[in-house]
């Protein structure tokens, strides 16, 4: 009998959290109208690679908690070193002080960051890192002569995201999120990505020799005296849909910046920290950006911290009497955060302890052996991989590629689907993502492609889908 009260009041308080939430929390990317509509699932908890709910159920976190969980929830090794932390202090400016943990975060950036980059700058997330190298790149040139005060648009590509901040989103190029605020925005150079699935010249890899080069180079051949930088996410595109980038691609934007005397921005807020594999994405090709953002795995998935890295040049170019006026003007009230910096230290001591980036390959082929089975089904036109990171696009025809229409929303009834085997996974439109923790088990792995494999054949069990042979 003593067990109904405590069942009772579990239940009120679970009806009043969601009373709460859907009166009180405007969720991001999201149709708060359908939001209210259903029933959510409040985290309360996190055990490991699991995440658990009010009412005490596990799911296998197939997302990492959006892309910056890297070792687990309750990481012994990452709590203690912010309950170290807390016990000197919590937070104190950058403006006119320092602290010690972001001097020693910086030096071990440095460290592990492609050979040139020299300079760390912190801010609070992947949208500001990205806006403190537009910005760096723009005052860069107006501060090297008249001749190059030019120099003020950018490239980047369509299909790109690079944050919600309103410079971001001017380099972004995907219209369902961003075509609202076009009339904000300012005006960029735009490239077609390497979208090799549907490459927009009708060619194939690898008899086309990159030939999604050639436009590029055009652009930067005619408008490099306006451009100030070109910017990417190397080697994958991740939010317009894990579009991986054929070999040797980054390496000739590269050389192509080098060139045409344009900077070159790495955009590395979702690949950096092994998520491809490689430390950085960068790395996989041997380049070094002359400006580079990171955020996400920066701190295991702990606090949020973010760091815009860059070269000597770069540097130097800002440097100059007080009255010069050459100073960077920008700032946030937490840059530098010694508890941010205090875990991102102890996430890039667990890197080395555990000898992380040496284990990943073999996970990389496991998690490539069982995505294998993913290829055959109906309704899979492609299936992407880099490191951990997998997009696997869902057409409706798969012979003429068709998608299917985004109000189909064929992506969220699969991810409805794994939540029922307690796995959570969040889509992109027609696109399945899939980004474990970097510590997921072989085991792990070959379970959650399983159960998306199971979710895609329910979701897409319709009279109204046409299955076709691959």
């Amino acid at each position: 009998m003593a067990r109904r009260p405590a069942a009772s009041s579990a239940k009120k308080r679970q009806d009043r959290l969601r009373r709460d939430d859907r009166a009180f929390v405007w969720h991001p990317f999201t149709q708060m109208e359908e939001w209210e509509q259903e029933s959510p699932i409040i985290i309360e908890r996190g055990d490991g690679r699991h995440l658990v709910d009010t009412e005490g159920n596990r799911y296998y976190d197939g997302v990492s908690s959006i892309w910056v969980n890297i070792h687990g929830h309750r990481n012994r090794v990452l709590d203690r070193a912010l309950h170290a932390q807390l016990e000197k202090i919590a937070h104190s400016t950058l403006l006119g002080l320092s602290n010690l943990p972001s001097i020693e975060l910086a030096r071990q950036l440095i460290q592990i960051a492609p050979p040139g980059l020299q300079k760390v700058f912190y801010s609070d997330n992947g949208s500001t890192a990205m806006e403190i190298a537009i910005k760096m790149a723009y005052q860069y040139w107006q501060q090297q002569g008249s001749r190059f005060r030019n120099k003020k648009k950018f490239l980047s590509f369509d299909m790109a995201y690079h944050g919600d901040s309103l410079g971001t989103v001017s380099l972004s190029g995907i219209a369902l999120f961003h075509r609202a605020y076009k009339p904000l925005l300012f005006k960029t150079f735009k490239a077609d990505p390497p979208y090799c699935y549907r490459c927009p010249l009708q060619l194939r890899y690898p008899s086309c020799h990159l030939a999604c080069i050639q436009p590029i180079e055009a652009t930067l051949k005619a408008h490099h005296q306006d451009i100030a930088a070109l910017v990417i996410e190397p080697m994958i595109q991740g939010v317009g849909g894990m579009i991986t980038s054929p070999l040797g691609y980054l390496k000739a934007i590269r050389e192509l910046c080098t060139r045409y005397d344009v900077l070159l921005i790495a955009d590395e807020v979702a690949t950096g920290f092994g998520r491809t594999g490689k430390m950085f994405a960068c790395d996989h090709e041997g380049v070094t950006p002359d400006l580079m953002a990171v955020s996400k795995g920066l701190t295991g998935g702990y606090m949020p911290l973010a760091a815009t890295l860059t070269t000597q040049r770069i540097y130097d170019g800002f440097l100059g009497a007080y009255d010069d006026f050459r100073t960077f003007f920008h700032g946030h009230s937490y840059t530098g955060n010694p508890l941010g910096c205090a875990v991102a230290l102890a996430n890039l001591k667990l890197f080395k302890r555990t000898r992380l980036l040496n284990v990943l390959p073999e996970k990389v082929r496991t998690l490539q052996r069982a995505l294998r089975g993913l290829r055959s089904l109906a309704h899979v036109g492609q299936v992407r991989q880099l490191g951990l990171m997998v997009g696997i696009e869902l057409v409706r025809n798969k012979r003429t590629k068709e998608p299917y229409p985004l109000e189909d929303r064929i992506g969220h009834k699969v991810a409805m689907e794994t939540r029922r085997q307690h796995l959570i996974i969040r889509p992109i439109g027609n696109i399945l993502v899939l980004m474990p923790p970097l510590t997921a088990t072989l085991q792990e792995l070959n379970v959650i492609v399983e159960v998306v494999k199971l979710a895609i054949q329910s979701a897409t069990r319709s009279p109204r889908h046409i299955p076709t042979r691959s």
